[in-house]
């Protein structure tokens, strides 16, 4: 398995066929999500070929937008099948490196400890200092492709969303769910007074 390979294959991939409108599902936020699930592979005392399966489904978990903003796991999974037998992949790896991208699914859905840290990964930021200058570049996008219309409509969903959203590892309930609570908290703030 030569994840280093097939790190620069989808690096490069990202790097040429992401729309330039993807202003938060772009190659940054690969990275971001790979930086954070390294992170998570240490604290949750991940063994080093669990982490690098979990840092090769960080690197394709979005992949698939470089194919359609629809059902975008499923086409990171075809590229998963497609491309990582040529940098010596198993069969049983590639499965499980699909089941973590599909667990990232909205509402996400981990089955296991290793589906629970990339979905954690994924979205770390929700309980981080950087969650307003991250959802301003997915609200963006999103305006973009017309799926919100206005900055009301973006709280109000941001509001719906943080409510339904749990984290799954010890890790980031610790870490990342109180600030979480906080920015639910100044959200519905805000909210309410839009009458």
């Amino acid at each position: 398995m030569n994840y280093k390979l097939a790190k620069r294959f989808i690096l490069d991939t990202l790097a040429k066929e992401l729309n330039p409108h993807l202003t938060y599902h772009g190659q940054h936020h690969t990275l971001d999500v790979l930086r954070t699930t390294t992170a998570l592979c240490l604290k949750e005392s991940i063994d080093a070929h669990h982490t690098a399966l979990l840092k090769t489904a960080a690197l394709y978990h979005d992949s698939g937008f470089t194919v359609s903003n629809v059902e975008h796991e499923k086409e990171g999974c075809i590229i998963a099948r497609t491309h990582l037998p040529k940098f010596g992949y198993s069969n049983a790896d590639i499965e499980l490196i699909c089941g973590m991208i599909m667990a990232t699914k909205i509402p996400q859905s981990p089955q296991n400890l290793m589906e629970q840290i990339l979905c954690d990964a994924d979205l770390d930021y929700l309980g981080r200092p950087d969650f307003y200058s991250i959802g301003q570049s997915l609200f963006e996008e999103l305006s973009y492709f017309k799926v919100v219309n206005n900055e009301q409509d973006w709280n109000r969903i941001q509001v719906r969303f943080l409510e339904a959203h749990h984290f799954f590892t010890s890790t980031n309930m610790t870490n990342r769910n109180p600030n979480k609570q906080v920015y639910l908290q100044e959200l519905k703030h805000l909210v309410a007074s839009y009458g």
